[in-house]
């Protein structure tokens, strides 16, 4: 495909990529006559931005999108049996910023049923007998096997800054809200983060200056940045390899001059998990109420549990669970104040991903960062013994999502060589 001015759009290129290995990974839902939609897509965007020179930043850049967010002209299937027609809503704002951007759609990526727990059937690009993590596994797995530079793909707990860690791939979650979740099939709208994808920390930037609202001009990377380190109970939950990688490149980053402290976890661990657990299933019956009656034997075992628990919580305990968050927001800011932090540095998932495929792995590295809406990303960390990689997450006080994103491009380049540098 080729414009007046010389350009080629390649989207036959695009779609080679996604097809030859998405036969081996099942990254990306079957889309029939993806490759001529793609080619009307891009020769719309040629014409809408003939002059090189006056380009967006996303421009002719193929994105995967996770299965949950309605894009007009490609059905919405939520991972489930559901008829999409029982799914339908209007595009999702992140779908029109990234369109306004010059970005192509390249497709809908796998997701877990509802973005809750029942696994895709996508496998890990490194290995595929492990899983890629959840619920945003499409998302991540297609960046990381080369299909496209860019994806999107949502958080509640950790289903994308773990699925980010097991693919070798950076995850940025930003601070809830910062990016708008009109048109995205909820799984509990008191959690969930549209984020992104992306191979380094470079590749996210303009797509988040994009996508984010208000977002500022992304600060430059200051050396030696402060990071805590959460000592007590939710640090133990890693295992030991995901703990000797970490603790590995906590003193390689103290020698290259970072600061890094150990403060103890703010605030009861185990409450934060159970209070987490008790808003998630509430909110997920809730959104679920009237699609669940109707089809509830189209819904798989696991997403049925789920909402079976959310059915059985009462308004009383919701309640309660959602002030206990407001306190424990208060203690996670003032720790990180009182000790001067700049961000939190933990590992990003408890290890690297799990063999099998039935499970998506475990989440409750993100989990207290994501109960209180706090902007995170995970950076490619190296390999565990198996050779499956690992990540390290950083974590910063809510709206220094722009600080924490210049944060993790320092981090990377110490813990990541080599790969720093990219874009989009």
């Amino acid at each position: 495909m080729e414009n007046a001015g010389g350009d080629v759009m390649d989207t036959d290129g695009m779609c080679d990529r996604i097809e030859k290995p998405d036969a081996n990974v099942d990254a990306f839902v079957s889309e029939p006559g993806r490759r001529e939609r793609l080619r009307r897509e891009g020769a719309a965007v040629l014409r809408r931005w003939p002059d090189p020179a006056d380009r967006p930043a996303l421009f002719g850049v193929p994105v995967g999108v996770k299965d949950i967010i309605h894009v007009d002209g490609l059905p919405t299937r939520a991972g489930s049996a559901l008829p999409p027609e029982a799914l339908v809503g209007r595009q999702a704002p992140v779908v029109d910023r990234l369109r306004r951007a010059g970005a192509l759609v390249a497709g809908k990526t796998a997701t877990a049923e509802f973005a809750v727990s029942a696994p895709a059937p996508t496998r890990n690009p490194h290995n595929p007998q492990h899983t890629p993590g959840g619920s945003s596994s499409g998302s991540a797995a297609a960046v990381a096997a080369g299909m496209v530079p860019l994806a999107v793909g949502t958080q509640t707990i950790g289903s994308m800054i773990r699925p980010a860690a097991y693919c070798g791939v950076v995850g940025f979650k930003p601070t809830y809200g910062r990016i708008p979740t009109q048109g995205v099939i909820a799984n509990a709208p008191t959690f969930d983060t549209v984020g992104l994808f992306a191979a380094h920390v470079a590749g996210v930037i303009p797509a988040a200056q994009a996508l984010c609202d208000h977002w500022r001009p992304v600060v430059p990377a200051v050396a030696g940045p402060v990071l805590g380190v959460p000592d007590g109970p939710y640090l133990e939950r890693a295992d030991s390899d995901a703990r000797r990688a970490f603790d590995d490149h906590a003193r390689q980053l103290a020698d290259r001059g970072c600061t890094v402290r150990r403060i103890p976890f703010p605030g009861d661990f185990e409450d934060v998990v159970a209070q987490q657990f008790l808003i998630n299933r509430y909110e997920l019956a809730q959104v679920h109420a009237i699609w669940f009656p109707r089809y509830g034997e189209l819904y798989r075992e696991e997403t049925v549990r789920a909402i079976r628990v959310g059915q059985k919580i009462d308004k009383e305990a919701y309640d309660g669970a959602l002030r206990a968050r407001e306190v424990f927001r208060e203690r996670v800011r003032a720790a990180m104040v009182d000790a001067a932090v700049d961000a939190w540095l933990t590992p990003a998932a408890t290890g690297p991903a799990p063999r099998g495929l039935g499970s998506t792995g475990n989440p409750i590295m993100c989990l207290p960062w994501s109960f209180a809406g706090m902007p995170a990303v995970s950076v490619p960390a190296g390999s565990a013994p198996n050779g499956l990689p690992l990540g390290l997450q950083l974590v910063a006080a809510p709206c220094a999502d722009e600080e924490l994103l210049a944060t993790a491009g320092w981090v990377e380049a110490i813990v990541s060589p080599g790969r720093g540098g990219g874009s989009c």
